[in-house]
């Protein structure tokens, strides 16, 4: 039994770890999607949101990528 109440429990154990593949199969899911809502966007505020969202998701695939060829 747990001594802890719910509230004060660590939540460690629900966490979901993914492999460098899996995380870097849901991000190119996510550059497809935002790229889409992106062709549909019209100029202004929306528009920016997502050219700067599309960027950091590539980012963070080169990133993911140079992480695997570098062993780490």
């Amino acid at each position: 039994m747990n001594a802890r109440p719910p509230s004060e429990r660590s939540d460690w154990t629900d966490v979901d770890l993914l492999t460098r593949e899996e995380a870097t199969e849901r991000l190119r899911e996510e550059i497809s999607a935002t790229e889409a809502r992106l062709g549909k966007a019209e100029e202004g505020a929306e528009r920016d949101l997502l050219t700067s969202r599309l960027r950091a998701l590539r980012e963070a695939v080169d990133d993911l990528r140079t992480q695997e060829r570098a062993g780490s």
